[in-house]
C-alpha cells in the first residue's frame, strides 16, 4: 500500500489518476470530503479525510502502508511540525520506503519554505529510514497561465531580469511514479528536478507570445499583491506566514538567479523533459477547450 498526503493538491491532481492506472494499491489522505470525492472515483484508491496537522491523523494514515510520498501542505504555517510527524509516524509504523517533496536548493536559509523543506530532509536522514528525497524547480505553473489567457499580461513577483529554471508537474509525477514503484532502486537518493532552459521573464514572454499568436507583456508585481490574488477576499492578517514567505521570494529572486541542471530528470525520465513552449501549447489548449465547453459541462 502507498500513502499520499495531500492527495487532491497540485501534484496529487496528476498523481493520483497515474497510480490507479498502473493498479496499484493507493491510501489518498485528504483534507475534506469534497476532496475526497474527487479521489473515489478513480479505481483502487482508498480515501481517507483528515488534516495532517491534527494529532493521531498521520500515525492512522501510516497503518499498512509500505511506501509513503509526503507532499506538505502549501504555505502551510506549521509544515515543518508536519514533516517532521510524518517521518516519526512512518518510522513508528514500520514503513519501509519514505518518498518526501522538497525543493531544489533547499540549503538556502533566506527563503523561508526551503529552511522547512532543508530541516524535513535532516530530520528524514536521521531517521534511519530509507528515503527519497525529490527537489524540483519552481513548477511550471498553470495558475501563472490563467491571468496571460484572460488578461493578455504575464506577472512575476520577482525581478523580471533574473534567469530561473523550471520543472513541469507532469514530469514531476512522472518520476514519483518510478520512484515509488521501483523503490529499491533508489533508496537512499536525493534527486534534483529540473527542466531544460534558464529564462528570464522576458524570454517567457516571448515564448508565450509565440504560442497565443499575439504579443503578451510581462509585469513585475510585489509580494503582497500575489498574496491578495492567493487570498482573495480573505483577511490578510490572518496569513502572516504566508506573506513572509512571498515576501522571502520576491527579495531572494530578485537578487539572485535560480537555476539548475537538467540532466538528473532526463535520466529518470529516460527521455527530454518538457519544454516550456510545450507546456504553454499544452495548458493553452486546455484553456481553449474549457472555454468552448457548454455551460455547466
Amino acid at each position: 500500500m502507498f500513502l499520499i498526503t495531500a492527495a487532491n493538491g497540485n501534484q496529487g491532481k496528476l498523481l493520483m489518476p497515474k497510480l490507479a492506472a498502473a493498479g496499484l494499491p493507493v491510501r489518498a489522505l485528504v483534507r475534506t470530503e469534497q476532496s475526497g470525492d474527487v479521489l473515489r472515483a478513480l479505481p483502487g484508491v482508498e480515501v481517507m479525510v483528515g488534516d495532517m496537522s491534527e494529532p493521531g491523523v498521520l500515525e492512522r494514515a501510516m497503518e499498512g502502508v509500505s511506501s509513503v510520498y509526503h507532499i506538505g501542505p502549501v504555505l502551510h504555517p506549521r509544515e515543518r511540525e508536519i514533516g517532521f510527524a510524518a517521518v516519526d509516524a512512518a518510522k513508528a509504523a514500520g514503513v519501509r520506503h519514505f518518498v518526501f517533496s522538497s525543493v531544489l536548493h533547499a540549503i538556502l536559509t533566506d527563503l523561508v519554505q526551503h529552511e522547512i523543506k532543508r530541516d524535513v530532509e535532516e530530520h528524514l536522514l536521521s531517521s534511519d529510514l530509507e528515503y527519497t528525497i525529490l527537489q524540483p524547480s519552481n513548477y511550471m505553473s498553470p495558475l501563472k497561465l490563467q491571468p496571460v489567457f484572460r488578461e493578455g499580461v504575464f506577472r512575476l513577483s520577482w525581478s523580471l531580469d533574473r534567469l530561473q529554471s523550471m520543472v513541469d508537474l507532469d514530469d514531476v509525477t512522472d518520476v514519483v511514479v518510478e520512484v515509488l514503484t521501483n523503490g529499491e532502486r533508489h533508496y537512499g537518493a536525493t534527486y534534483e528536478l529540473v527542466g531544460r532552459g534558464r529564462y528570464d521573464a522576458h524570454e517567457l514572454g516571448r515564448i508565450i507570445s509565440q504560442v497565443l499568436g499575439r504579443e503578451i507583456p510581462v509585469e513585475e508585481i510585489d509580494g503582497d499583491e500575489y498574496l491578495k490574488a492567493f487570498i482573495g477576499d480573505r483577511d490578510p492578517a490572518a496569513f502572516t506566514h504566508e506573506a513572509r514567505v512571498l515576501r522571502a521570494i520576491t527579495a531572494r529572486y530578485s537578487a539572485h538567479d535560480f537555476v539548475g541542471n537538467p540532466n538528473v530528470l532526463t535520466w529518470l525520465l529516460g527521455r527530454e523533459p518538457t519544454s516550456f513552449a510545450q507546456f504553454v501549447e499544452r495548458e493553452y489548449r486546455h484553456y481553449q477547450a474549457r472555454a468552448a465547453a457548454p455551460a455547466g459541462a
